[in-house]
């Protein structure tokens, strides 16, 4: 497990406890800040790409009838923040999935099994609108 304390909130800064993650915070001018540092949204996108990317890539080496993840692949999610319809503020995520070489029903079906496996597939699944296009 990993630990990491944020002082500040969005106009401070965030720190891991190994020291290995040091960043200095700003709100996105979309939330009437600087955007002049980094924000949650962003390092948001940044796990859920690489933690669902790495999630496919395991999902092929359990089941055999899944095409291979191709070593250029790529996963880009964009992480959107707004007012909700009851109170307070929601994440929308988009992740594109892009596997060179592979058709797009092979695609799909890896994509399909990477939801399965990840980590914060499981944690926004019902609690926040997650869609995923194959490029």
């Amino acid at each position: 497990s990993i630990s990491a304390t944020a002082t500040g909130g969005r106009e401070g800064a965030v720190k891991t406890a190994d020291g290995a993650l040091d960043l200095g915070l700003a709100p996105p001018t979309e939330l009437g800040g600087s955007g002049n540092g980094h924000n949650p949204e962003q390092l948001f996108a940044a796990g859920y790409a690489a933690c669902y990317l790495g999630a496919m890539k395991f999902a092929t080496t359990q089941d055999a009838s899944l095409a291979k993840v191709p070593d250029d692949a790529t996963v880009s999610a964009t992480v959107g923040i707004g007012p909700r319809s009851d109170t307070g503020f929601g994440l929308k995520v988009d992740l594109t999935v892009t596997l060179p070489g592979v058709d797009a029903g092979d695609a799909q079906r890896v994509a399909d099994a990477g939801h399965v496996i990840c980590p914060y597939s499981h944690a926004t699944k019902g609690n926040i609108d997650v869609t995923t296009t194959i490029a």
